[in-house]
């Protein structure tokens, strides 16, 4: 039986996602206690979890979604979600723990993920109480330059120039939506939507569109960056705090297996050479 869990944590204690030896992971905690908490066994249980998004150190997550295969039939859902809301830390919480519907992978079957990075300029009201989860920048952002900047970006294409490479993994995602408002005290929040995102790339496209919003750069430099086949050392990668991954979308129950088969092909371009899927 697979169960899916819906969960959120703040990320500024975690050292990300996924699990690392000697560090503190919202992966960790769960392999930790999940087996505990249903009498498995005492000891984690490594790689017992399938997520929806890696999110990196110090990011945090209001709508992540994982899964894990019991051993068995038995339907604990609504044992296991009370028991870990006893164990749990303050900052990592279970919303959900439900059997999950035929096909479903957390991973693969979604369709796209949306994250938020929130950012403070000169005419934000600033709240101390939300300083671990918006960044700060000097002075003013013109926001209808930011998204015109953004609008440059959206479609399918080879993000490369705003992603930490990882050997063998394709950059190429669809970029659905980078759009940024400004909220009544003033806090600047930015909508990231794609169908998967490589390693720091919100945080880089953020980078970009500040520097076009401040008056540092302009389009012609955006769309140069954008055209390089590496990542682009001009690119400022915006500090983790600000980013949140808010909700991740999935299709029709009878639609996930179909959408996991089609998530699992390379992504390509137009006269572009193939790389295997890289994890989202």
């Amino acid at each position: 039986m697979r169960w899916r869990l819906d969960l959120a944590y703040d990320g500024s204690e975690f050292s990300g996602w996924a699990t690392q030896p000697g560090l503190r992971t919202v992966q960790g905690e769960l392999e930790t206690w999940i087996p505990r908490v249903l009498r498995w066994s005492s000891e984690p249980l490594p790689n017992l979890l399938t997520v929806a998004g890696r999110t990196d150190a110090g990011v945090h997550a209001r709508g992540q979604v994982a899964h894990f295969d019991a051993p068995d039939d038995r339907d604990l859902s609504p044992e296991l979600h009370r028991r870990l809301a006893r164990v749990l830390p303050s900052d990592l919480v279970v919303h959900a723990v439900t059997v999950a519907p035929p096909g479903f992978d957390a991973r693969f079957s979604a369709l796209w993920r949306r994250y938020c990075y929130r950012l403070w300029d000169s005419r934000s009201r600033r709240d101390p109480l939300l300083r671990r989860h918006v960044a700060e920048v000097r002075g003013e952002l013109d926001l209808a330059a930011f998204n015109e900047a953004g609008e440059r970006l959206l479609g399918l294409r080879d993000f490369a120039p705003f992603c930490k490479r990882r050997e063998g993994a394709t950059t190429i995602r669809s970029l659905l939506e980078l759009r940024a408002r400004r909220t009544a005290d003033g806090t600047i929040e930015a909508s990231v939507r794609a169908d998967a995102f490589c390693h720091s790339m919100v945080r880089s496209l953020i980078g970009a569109l500040v520097a076009v919003a401040s008056g540092q750069r302009d389009l012609a430099w955006l769309e140069d960056v954008a055209a390089q086949p590496q990542r682009a050392g001009s690119v400022h990668v915006m500090a983790a705090r600000g980013l949140t991954l808010e909700e991740v979308g999935y299709p029709a129950g009878d639609l996930l297996a179909a959408r996991a088969r089609d998530a699992r092909a390379t992504r390509t371009l137009p006269e572009t050479r193939t790389l295997p899927e890289e994890t989202p």
